[in-house]
């Protein structure tokens, strides 16, 4: 028999599953707030990951991508424990916001203090609460408010564990990011919990697309470090690998006319976008710096001088590369699926 596992003062024992309500510190008004927690602790030995989102508040496909894999059947098959935290930064949930209400960004905030800023010791909560406990981890993003990001993983590939699970999680682009200061994943790593970033759809809203590719990654992420029953005959997935990115940015403001979509294979000197006045006078071309694939864009039409506009990858083997984007079809994938268990959720409309 397993031990049991505690976290925030509640003992959960194996076999069992349970909501924790961890207190952070209150509102203004006396109001008490809490940064919910769920946690499944199987009879089986394991791994045990958590998987978490909203550490930037308006981020929030993530939250629903939790809620799908919580009510997954094949959870009944878990070995280890799996620890979901759909909203980390739980004041900027509240507020609509990236950030907390001290204008600090809790993802450059770790490890924190338990007596530090609230950012600080929102950090300090749940890398002492969360990450302790864990083996694993999986952060879920978004772009900034106004972006999108094409469905992508952020990791340290340069680690073979984490380049695996990186691999496995079966997006097409792995961009092999180092670790930030005051970051999660750089708090994690000093623990030995390799944790990988999924990247995809934009700020306060829901990507049906993003979010079901999301689901479909954490289930093979699971498989992957023995969580859940392996999959027979599954297709191969070849991502790509990214070292080193660029972002366009308004060379003049004005109107922007976008000409290439999310995740557009694009060539040097090709035109991304037109920028002009409201007049259609003084018209600017946008080209594109180097040969790569469009991983993020802004969704804003207007634009100041020197905002970012589009973000661009560059890679090798570009027909290979054209047939895996042009091949990643997140929703048709889930419904055909290799994972039967995620069909019965209805799709979100745009």
């Amino acid at each position: 028999m397993r031990e049991s596992i505690e976290i925030g003062g509640i003992t959960i024992k194996p076999g069992e599953s349970a909501t924790i309500d961890l207190p952070i510190a209150d509102l203004s008004t006396h109001a008490p707030i809490s940064m919910p927690v769920q946690v499944v602790h199987s009879r089986h030995e394991g791994p045990r990951l958590f998987v978490c989102a909203a550490l930037h508040g308006d981020e929030i496909n993530g939250v629903e991508i939790i809620r799908r894999v919580l009510r997954l059947s094949a959870l009944k098959r878990l070995r280890g424990t799996l620890i979901a935290v759909p909203v980390v930064n739980v004041y900027g949930f509240i507020n609509l916001s990236r950030y907390l209400p001290d204008r600090r960004d809790l993802n450059r905030s770790f490890p924190g203090r338990a007596r530090g800023s609230l950012a600080g010791r929102l950090a300090n909560l749940f890398l002492n609460q969360i990450v302790s406990k864990c083996t694993h981890g999986l952060d879920l993003h978004t772009a900034a408010i106004h972006r999108d990001n094409y469905p992508q993983i952020r990791a340290n590939l340069d680690d073979p564990e984490v380049a695996e699970i990186a691999k496995e999680f079966g997006v097409p682009i792995l961009i092999n990011a180092s670790l930030r200061e005051g970051s999660l994943r750089e708090a994690a790593a000093d623990m030995n919990v390799p944790v990988i970033v999924y990247e995809a759809g934009e700020a306060l809203r829901f990507d049906e697309a993003s979010i079901r590719a999301g689901v479909k990654g954490v289930v093979r992420t699971m498989r992957a470090i023995g969580m859940l029953p392996k999959v027979r005959n599954r297709n191969k997935f070849s991502p790509i690998v990214a070292r080193s990115s660029i972002w366009t940015r308004a060379s003049q403001s004005g109107v922007l006319r976008s000409a290439v979509a999310l995740g557009a294979q694009v060539n040097k000197g090709q035109t991304l976008a037109i920028i002009a006045d409201p007049f259609g006078d003084n018209e600017e071309a946008i080209d594109a710096p180097t040969d790569g694939y469009v991983i993020g864009r802004t969704n804003l039409p207007l634009v100041h001088e020197g905002d970012a506009l589009f973000h661009i990858v560059s890679v090798t083997g570009k027909q290979a590369v054209a047939r895996d984007l042009d091949g990643f079809e997140p929703i048709s994938e889930y419904e055909k699926g290799a994972t039967a268990e995620l069909t019965d959720e209805p799709p979100i409309s745009p």
